[in-house]
């Protein structure tokens, strides 16, 4: 396994906007196409990047740097998290939050934040596996976390 981050251009915007989740998934996250298009309204705050397993397209995860946001939590987190379909178990999403909390510390950040549906098959097992904590807030009825870095 040879994982790493791309940015999205031009020759690999397609193959984002076709990477689809499990269906049951898709309740808890929009669609790649629709996070690009808020990240391209956002452009100084949104941090869109792609994940690669050698050559392969195989997750899609979206975070922001505003320290100005007028919400704590939107200030340096992850906003979507998308594994590819038949992707999932295999360490991407976990390599894709490990990448951005190394981008945050490269940023001066030590908190960053993640929010989701709370629903028994929703993304919570996960985020609290990586050390997430509620904060007691919800947002939109969605659970806000919190994951202090070292």
């Amino acid at each position: 396994m040879s994982l790493r981050l791309e940015t999205v251009t031009p020759d690999n915007v397609s193959a984002a906007c076709a990477l689809r989740v499990e269906p049951w998934q898709e309740k808890f996250v929009a669609p790649v196409a629709e996070s690009l298009a808020e990240a391209y309204t956002q452009p100084a705050a949104a941090w869109p990047r792609l994940v690669y397993d050698d050559d392969r397209l195989v997750a899609f995860l979206m975070g922001c740097f505003d320290p100005d946001a007028p919400f704590d939590f939107f200030r340096c987190g992850i906003w979507r998290l998308n594994v590819a379909a038949g992707h999932q178990r295999g360490g991407y999403g976990r390599f894709a939050v490990e990448q951005f909390c190394a981008e945050a510390r490269r940023r001066g950040q030590n908190r960053i934040t993640v929010l989701w549906v709370p629903d028994p098959d929703g993304p919570e097992r996960f985020y609290l596996g990586l050390g997430f904590t509620p904060t007691g807030q919800t947002f939109h009825g969605e659970t806000v976390a919190e994951r202090f870095l070292d």
